[in-house]
């Protein structure tokens, strides 16, 4: 059976080719060229030997997601549908700014936690990714933004993709294995080389993965927080019946203490009349005075048949205000690419549902909009 070398972090990529009787530095040499400079011809890997590159012809490969649509919008976002087979695509997104630009990478076809406001919940769940279906997003984007490496060349200059957050479709930690794999090759200094503190992790609490990230790959850390009682939470994020909210602070508490930023990001998405009172954000302060913190308030991006309403700006407003006068920092998430449907939330893909809930696909393989580019 052919091999999907994306599917190895570097360990395992020298453990496999150890098994071939090939010394590390080889495994090395293809971790670069495939990573750093975007490279799926073994042919086209110069400084490897002539004879191990074709032995890795024949029994190997580089392969990841086939791109199905390549959607822009008005502001210069960029979305990629990723078809990652039976039926099944995902959604990667791509936010340029000034002085960064960040990929948002996707972990599970679907998503089972049912979180209420989610459009990528509301689809059901149908697997986890491979390892190399979580990588193969960074290298397609890599590849698509003409951001590889050149061989020979430096270093300098600045990352066209700065960032990574795995927030896209699904719970990352659901997915831990392979989230961590491929988190390994975020970091490592022959594949992308990311900073711990410029990949970001969002998880809506699952506690012992939490806790397992932190002793293993600590990364940044996102929260999806979304309201400040157990008893609302519940409704909103159903994971909350399983470990609630005195549990996800402590581990929250325990994650700092071996985090590369010093402080836990708490997203925490406004729905108008729900969670976006006065007297939400007062309680919301109570909750994590023990937590060093910020937070990212998000108004709610609407979706078809949500039930769900965006809150006016001076709802907004006056939340970040009541917090930000607790000394507490406070941003409201600027909405990218709502026009082509890329915005936090609003992620769907396609999704072959397995769990029974029955809920259609949002979105097909065909072109839905003339901003698209069929592939």
């Amino acid at each position: 059976m052919t091999v999907n070398l994306l599917d190895f972090d570097a360990e395992g990529l020298a453990a496999w080719f150890a098994g071939r009787g090939e010394k590390p530095f080889r495994a090395r040499q293809v971790l670069r060229w495939m990573h750093r400079f975007g490279e799926d011809d073994f042919e086209r890997m110069t400084d490897v030997a002539k004879i191990l590159r074709a032995s890795l012809a024949s029994d190997a490969e580089i392969r990841g997601p086939i791109p199905v649509r390549d959607t822009v919008a008005a502001d210069g976002t960029r979305k990629w549908l990723l078809d990652v087979g039976a039926d099944n695509a995902v959604e990667t997104v791509f936010i340029p700014e000034a002085n960064r630009g960040t990929l948002c990478v996707s972990s599970q076809v679907g998503c089972a936690l049912e979180c209420a406001f989610c459009s990528t919940g509301r689809q059901g769940f149908n697997r986890n990714l491979t390892t190399a279906e979580i990588i193969g997003q960074l290298w397609h984007a890599n590849r698509m933004l003409g951001a590889v490496k050149q061989p020979g060349v430096g270093d300098s200059g600045e990352r066209m993709i700065s960032n990574v957050v795995l927030m896209g479709m699904g719970e990352p930690l659901a997915n831990y294995d392979n989230v961590v794999a491929a988190l390994k090759l975020m970091l490592d200094d022959n594949a992308y080389g990311l900073s711990r503190r410029r990949v970001t992790v969002s998880t809506a609490g699952m506690v012992p993965a939490m806790d397992r990230l932190r002793d293993e790959v600590p990364v940044a850390l996102a929260v999806s927080l979304h309201a400040p009682t157990d008893a609302l939470r519940d409704k909103l994020v159903p994971l909350n019946r399983k470990y609630p909210l005195a549990e996800l602070m402590a581990a929250c508490r325990r994650y700092l203490e071996k985090a590369p930023r010093d402080f836990i990001t708490f997203e925490y998405v406004l729905l108008a009349d729900v969670n976006d009172s006065e007297a939400d954000a007062r309680a919301l302060l109570a909750l994590t005075r023990s937590v060093p913190c910020k937070f990212n308030l998000i108004p709610f991006n609407p979706f078809p048949d949500s039930g769900y309403r965006r809150p006016s700006a001076e709802r907004v407003r006056r939340f970040q205000e009541i917090l930000m006068n607790a000394e507490i920092v406070a941003t409201v998430r600027k909405t990218r690419g709502d026009d082509i449907d890329a915005a936090c939330g609003q992620l769907a893909g396609q999704v072959k549902d397995k769990s029974r809930r029955g809920v259609p696909s949002r979105l097909t393989f065909a072109p839905k909009r003339s901003a698209e580019v069929s592939w």
